[in-house]
């Protein structure tokens, strides 16, 4: 990447796919945002861009490749692949572009000390945020699609008349306007999902869904 590319990447700004980062911050807070862009479309860290956009470098950018690459190794499971490439904007003083791709294998997790299990992390927008259990089950299922069946009864039409007045459904409306458990609406909503008639949006303040087309 040239120094030009690099402005004209920094220009656009932060967003689904790209997040600046004036440093490697502690090593679950980056362990997140790996987490977040592999689990979503894959995407860059731009290290030695602040929030603005300012370009700052960094001076010892080996450090820098260093405890990312410590982070990855205690913090994200399963290991998320990236690569790093410096763009040189001062004499000794670089930025490090980490591109990650989006995963095969996910969810990926983010493991701390005090909760082995890890939580799951995606885009949204210009933000990390955890996934819900919807989103993880739909990262599960993102593999394979075929062969998916299911009976359209009364709760699916009412939810394709809620969905054609209204545009979006969540999990606790659809539960609400067919009286029906949570844990079945999820069912309801995952399974359209995967037949490719509803799309899933994950967000920070919680997930709905919309028709496909």
């Amino acid at each position: 990447m040239t120094r030009r590319e690099l402005e004209q990447l920094v220009a656009l700004g932060e967003g689904i796919s790209v997040e600046f980062k004036r440093r490697v911050p502690q090593p679950e807070r980056i362990a997140k945002e790996l987490v977040a862009l592999t689990n979503t479309h894959g995407g860059r860290i731009v290290l030695g861009v602040d929030d603005d956009g300012t370009i700052f470098g960094i001076d010892h950018a080996s450090e820098e490749e260093f405890l990312l690459r410590q982070a990855i190794e205690a913090h994200c499971r399963p290991p998320v692949d990236y690569q790093t490439e410096r763009v040189v904007v001062e004499p000794r003083c670089d930025v490090l572009v980490v591109t990650i791709p989006e995963s095969s294998t996910k969810p990926h997790r983010v493991i701390t000390d005090g909760d082995k299990e890890g939580s799951a992390y995606v885009r949204v927008e210009a933000k990390s945020v955890e996934a819900s259990a919807e989103t993880m089950e739909e990262l599960q299922e993102q593999k394979d699609r075929s062969g998916v069946t299911f009976e359209f009864g009364e709760t699916e039409s009412l939810l394709m008349r809620y969905l054609d007045d209204y545009g979006r459904i969540s999990v606790s409306q659809l539960a609400q306007l067919a009286d029906i458990p949570p844990e079945r609406a999820s069912r309801t909503l995952l399974r359209l999902t995967k037949a490719d008639l509803l799309h899933l949006h994950p967000d920070e303040d919680g997930d709905y869904f919309t028709l496909n087309y």
